[in-house]
């Protein structure tokens, strides 16, 4: 016996720390251990990182003395330990039968790693085998999956498929086949008792290793002989059945065989932890099937650039000096050939053992040990192999299978021959469709369906972070739904159809990358099929213990017709790069994002649709429920005159939906579902998904102004509510939330009806249509409920009163909602929203009844008193109004607030307008004390607007409308004030003084100033105000007597309205009569003036003044005279609308808009006076007994020149030309 104690070489590293990689939590019995060791020398690179380990750390094993005969079995033989792991329960060791879903049982524990990062999950026995394919005789039969980028390979024993056809029936398809393609006549070939007896041995010499101490008892020929019984029975149930015969009939439909994976069946994907435990897939009699990963340790193993999660249970030993070791059993007779060398090398590079230790014996009876290290295993006598060599093996076999195994959920098969050169890829569906002998079959169907399930589960919790994964969980999902039978597999399928619809965000549009990343999402799912004719050469080699001649006849021909894909050669498979292709993506595993939310809605109801349906289908018969005619139009419940009253029994039920919760139902609902069951659970879900979906459809049209279709689209999302509503044991605050934003959104649609009365035929028939996907889905939301309870608040109404009423109770559902115990805390954004909608509703309908009050004392016949109709608008309107003001005041919303004081104000003008007195002779009566209230309640309204909103800088828009409401009211009441002054109640002087001051007023808020659209109007009113003062100064001063102050006090301030009111009526160019009419007026004060004078030298200043002041009239005439060329010109070149009996009177108005009639009266005015002043002025000049000066005399002259003219002028000569007489007389008066 010989152990070399050198010291190990220092380029080998062990590194046995823990290192935490982040993988799923350990269940069971394992723990987790993370090791990272990188082995090899500088021809491969070898990482290996045990991601699970169920063995303890290892021990030092024991070294048996020389000549302790192996075939005399330990005291602790077959006894489980945990050292050995599976390896301690079989006689048969580590190299038991690997079980047939091996991989899958790793795939699922490890679902991170699934469809991305992983190359290849599979047996560490299956990747050994595949690596020394160039090498070796034996024959190899793999099954191959797809998920993404990653394979999962697992043993395919067909002569025990084979052997179980021909005793139950269940494979004759598959017997078939191998029948037709491999070998029409198969045995079974029994194993050797040679074969059995070194299996006992390596299992005794592991026990001894372990416990060197334990006794040693006799083996006997019926032990052996029971073993190898043991071993049969193990090898022969290692197969299942196919798993719709592992269950009774009576427990199919009851029971999910895999249960669906809580993240999408039970609630959003944000809300699962990114750890989690993944359920059990299998029953406990499925598991024992082997689809558990039963594995002592699994390993990342990464050769060269393939990353690999292999399965081990190579039992390692260790302690002291040697901390990892593998122990070999090698019969001293037998020398290692390559085969075996490559198998020990693998062995230890995948197990991060850096050393070998063998045990060579003859005959059981041990002889010596050796340590061998790892990177000196391929440089052994006997069994030199390259080390790069197996690499270029790896990354062409992967290359291979890569290529041509391209769908997802079928099931390949690997297959070569024993003693055959030639490997062949069958697409084990494809020809499983093909079979019309019996139903299709495939073991493998569920386990790939559900990790392809899985896999996309698990992205979908990274999908927030990266949505390049959208088009893989697409892909993923779509090839689950395939492979599964909606009648044995619902859950899994509804929960499959609303993560598609999870995949389709409703609430943002993508941004460029992620759509970029998204169209090319899935690129490496799919490949090109590509043909190879390849060669043929190389020599074969034959395992230790493996038997030949077992899997057909190398020398029958083969048919290669049904092939995927041939390796013609396994020779091939050493030549570098052989296999390295270039794989073209297929566009069929693009994402298909849209820019377009309704088409992404539309997306989002097809898999809700294909979700209710496989629920509804297994619930119970459609013939089991009361019928439900999605076509049935549903019955308005408006009554014409009853909005309000009739009304409140309906929206009531909207108040009953904003409750925090509903009692826990106990019992069924109405389509036969059980609360709590994954049916429930799984409605609950669809019905909210596709009540988010409509409501997106629904601001989308709202958004293009087709309201008959939002409607539509929202009552379908209030049904879908409604649905959720009738089967949820309780409302969480979220779905609360969303509801108040439905309600919200639904008010919005009925106020834009209400606004947009004129377009009712294309809404009704927008309202009306309806898709065949709506109709489905609703007719699944009858199966719960029958959906009425938001009929009301969705019902396209005629009548705009009831649309508001209907608007305005939707957003007080929205806002009780809000402020309940559940939401008041979290939903202060939403919450001022609601309001903001809420005050501007209140406001709108506030505006509808004052406008019916308005129309209403429009339409009388004869002024009476009041009406009580009127009244009850008025109160109506101001209660709308002072809500509106509470509910902007409530979000600080300063704007709105001045806004709805102003219409108060405008309200409170109506009021006043409506008690306007009207005499016996239905004349105008004096301004009454109710008019004056009601004037002063709206200035205060104004000033309360003005005051809200502090500044102009504000909002500058509301600040001048405010501002010119304000105005008007004050020069509205001093205009009434004027014109029908209560001299029966008040004196003269507190009239005048009252005008004054509310002219005053109201010429303080035109804002002269400010460039705007506005500024001509408050011109004009200033212009307005000037003139109307000068006016009643211009009275008082002709009235008054006694008091000469108060005579010189009015004078003056007549000359200085007079004198305002003419300069701002210049400068609007617009205004001719008013101009006109101001001038006279002030014409006539000077003239009165004059008479007061007894000096003739006073007299004749007067009159020059007066005449100067005569002058400024031709600016009114050259207006005029603009004003009726441009309107002759128009005649002229559309002589038929001249002629026309439509056309206006010649003396009865203008096209421009000039007042043709108050142009003659007022030129009758002026023509009087004018001759008057010419005349006065040349007596008292001619009298004069002052001796004229040279410009006296010049003056003289021109006035009788002009005077002249007016005399001779014609009477009857028409307008024009009159006026361009008298700019011409006054313009030759000009100085």
């Amino acid at each position: 016996m010989s152990l070399p104690p050198e010291d190990r070489e220092p380029g080998v590293p062990m590194d046995n720390s823990k290192e935490d990689v982040g993988g799923p939590s350990c269940t069971g019995d394992y723990s987790k251990h993370d090791m990272t060791v990188c082995l090899g020398n500088g021809e491969v690179k070898s990482c290996a990182v045990v991601k699970y380990s169920a063995a303890p750390p290892p021990t030092t094993y024991a070294l048996l003395q020389e000549k302790t005969d192996l075939k005399l079995p330990p005291a602790n033989w077959l006894r489980e330990n945990p050292q050995l792991g599976s390896a301690g329960t079989t006689v048969l060791g580590s190299s038991s039968k690997s079980k047939p879903f091996s991989s899958f049982g790793m795939a699922y524990d490890f679902i991170d790693c699934i469809g991305d990062d992983v190359d290849v999950v599979s047996d560490s026995e299956n990747i050994k085998k595949l690596l020394k394919i160039p090498y070796s005789k034996s024959h190899v039969s793999m099954a191959v999956h797809r998920v993404g980028r990653t394979l999962l390979l697992d043993e395919l024993d067909t002569q025990e498929l084979l052997r179980r056809s021909s005793q139950t029936g269940d494979w004759t398809w598959l017997k078939e086949i191998y029948q037709r393609l491999i070998d029409q006549k198969w045995q079974r070939k029994k194993k050797s008792k040679e074969h059995w007896y070194q299996k006992a041995i390596l299992s005794k010499f592991l026990y001894y290793s372990i416990n060197g101490d334990g006794a040693a008892e006799p083996v006997t020929e019926d032990m052996i002989e029971e073993d190898e019984e043991n071993g049969a029975e193990e090898y022969s149930s290692s197969w299942p059945a196919t798993f719709t015969s592992a269950m009774s009939e009576a427990d199919a439909p009851k029971q999910e065989s895999v249960p669906v994976d809580s993240n999408f069946a039970l609630g959003q994907v944000t809300s699962v932890p990114k750890e989690q435990n993944l359920p059990t897939l299998f029953n406990e009699g499925e598991n024992s099937q082997g689809l558990r990963n039963d594995f002592v340790r699994n390993i990342m193993w990464t050769f060269e650039d393939i990353h690999m999660l292999v399965g081990s249970n190579m039992p390692i030993f260790g302690g002291g000096r040697y901390p990892a070791v593998s122990l070999r059993l090698r019969d001293s007779n037998k020398p290692i050939n390559i085969l075996t060398g490559i198998d020990y090398w693998l062995d230890n590079l995948m197990c991060n053992v850096p050393e070998l230790v063998m045990c060579f014996h003859v005959n059981g009876i041990v002889q010596k040990y050796e340590m061998i290290k790892t990177e000196d295993i391929p440089h052994l006598e006997n069994s030199t192999f390259s080390t790069r060599v197996v690499k270029d093996i790896a990354q062409n076999i992967l290359s291979f299978l890569k290529s041509n195994c391209t769908k997802e959920g079928h099931t390949y098969w690997l297959f070569k021959a024993s003693g055959s050169d030639i490997v062949k890829l069958y697409d084990l569906t494809t020809l499983c469709e093909e079979a019309e002998e019996e139903e299709y079959q495939n073991p493998f169907t569920l386990p790939v369906a559900v990790l392809l399930y899985r896999v996309a589960s698990n992205l979908m919790l990274k999908a927030s972070q990266n949505r390049k994964h959208y088009g893989k969980i697409r892909t993923l999902l779509l090839n689950c739904v395939k492979l599964l039978d909606p009648e044995k597999h619902p859950q899994i399928i509804a929960s499959a159809y609303y993560m598609l619809s999870e995949l389709f965000q409703l609430d943002e549009l993508p941004d460029e990358d992620g759509g970029e990343s998204l169209r090319a999402g899935g690129s490496e799912d799919s490949y090109s099929d590509e043909d190879r004719e390849e060669e043929e050469d190389d020599d074969e080699l034959t395992e230790d213990g493996e038997d030949v001649g077992t899997y057909g006849n190398r020398s029958r021909p083969q048919d290669d017709s049904k092939a995927v894909a041939v390796i013609r050669s396994v020779g091939e498979l050493s030549v570098p790069e052989k296999y390295k292709s270039t794989h073209q993506i297929r566009p069929s595993c693009a994402f298909p994002i849209s820019q377009d939310k309704v088409e992404r809605c539309r997306h989002v109801l097809s898999y809700v649709l294909k979700g209710l349906k496989a629920v509804d289908g297994c619930i119970k018969k459609e013939s089991d429920l009361p019928a439900a005619d999605p076509n049935t139009p549903i019955p308005l419940k408006y009554e014409d005159g009853g909005a309000s009253g009739a009304s409140e029994k309906g929206i009531s039920l909207l108040l009953e939906k904003a409750g925090a919760g509903q009692a826990d139902q106990k019992h069924p609902t109405r389509s036969g579902m059980i609360p709590g069951s994954w049916q429930h659970r799984m409605k609950l879900q669809l019905f909210l998904k596709a009540s988010k979906a409509y409501y997106v459809l629904s601001d989308a049209a709202t958004n293009l102004l087709k309201y008959g279709r939002a409607l539509r689209y929202i009552k379908l999302s209030l049904q879908c509510y409604d649905a959720y509503c009738s089967v949820s044991e309780t409302l969480h605050p979220h779905v609360l939330q969303f509801h108040s934003q439905c309600l919200s959104l639904c008010g919005d649609i009925q106020l834009m009806l209400a606004q947009n009365a004129s377009n009712r035929a294309a809404y009704l028939e927008e309202y009306s249509y309806q898709t065949k996907e709506d109709q489905e889905i609703l007719h699944s939301l009858h199966r719960e409920s029958s959906c009425q309870d938001f009929s009301m608040a969705t019902d396209l109404a005629m009548d705009p009163e009831y649309q508001l009423f209907v608007s305005c109770r939707c957003y007080e559902a929205a806002h009780d909602m809000l402020t309940s115990e559940v939401l008041k805390d979290q939903s202060s954004d939403q919450l001022s929203q609601v309001l903001k909608r809420l005050g501007n509703i209140r406001n709108e309908m506030g505006v509808f009844y004052m406008n019916q009050a308005a129309a209403m004392q429009t339409e009388k016949q004869v002024k009476k008193s009041v009406s009580a109709a009127e009244q009850d608008l008025w109160k109506k309107s101001f209660s709308f109004f002072e809500k509106g003001m509470k509910d902007f005041e409530a979000i600080r919303d300063s704007t709105n607030t001045a806004l709805v004081l102003c219409n108060t104000g405008r309200l409170m003008r109506i009021c006043a307008q409506a008690h306007c007195p009207v005499s016996a002779d239905e004349s105008r009566g004096e301004f009454s004390p109710e008019e004056a209230l009601y004037y002063n309640k709206a200035v205060d309204y104004y000033l309360q607007a003005l005051r809200a909103l502090g500044s102009r800088k504000s909002h500058p828009a509301v600040w001048d409308s405010v501002n010119w409401e304000l105005s008007t009211t004050y020069f509205t009441l001093a205009t009434l004030l004027q014109d029908y002054a209560p001299l029966s109640r008040k004196a003269q002087e507190q009239i005048e003084r009252e005008v004054t001051d509310a002219m005053m007023k109201s010429l303080k808020y035109c804002d002269l100033q400010t460039e705007s659209a506005r500024q001509p109007l408050y011109q004009y009113r200033a212009a307005t105000i000037h003139h109307r003062l000068a006016s009643m100064y211009h009275s008082c001063f002709r009235n008054q007597v006694g008091d000469e102050h108060l005579r010189k006090q009015h004078r003056s301030l007549a000359e200085l309205h007079y004198s305002k009111a003419v300069s701002l009526f210049l400068s609007l160019k617009d205004a001719p009569c008013e101009l006109l009419r101001t001038l006279l007026e002030r014409v006539a004060f000077t003239e009165f003036t004059m008479t007061g004078q007894s000096s003739s030298v006073a007299k004749l200043k007067s009159l020059i003044g007066a005449i100067e002041v005569m002058s400024e009239i031709r600016h009114a005439f050259q207006l005029i005279q603009k004003e009726l060329l441009e309107e002759q010109e128009e005649q002229q070149t559309e002589p038929s609308a001249a002629e026309s009996p439509d056309s206006p009177d010649k003396v009865g108005g203008s096209r421009s808009g000039l007042d043709l009639q108050e142009v003659l009266k007022l030129i009758g005015v002026f023509e009087p006076s004018f001759s008057f002043l010419l005349l006065q002025v040349i007596k008292l000049m001619t009298t004069s007994k002052r001796k004229p000066s040279n410009k006296d005399e010049d003056m003289l002259k021109n006035y009788k020149a002009v005077y002249s003219k007016l005399l001779r002028a014609e009477k009857d000569a028409p307008l024009l030309s009159r006026v361009e007489l008298y700019i011409e007389l006054l313009q030759q008066l000009t100085p």
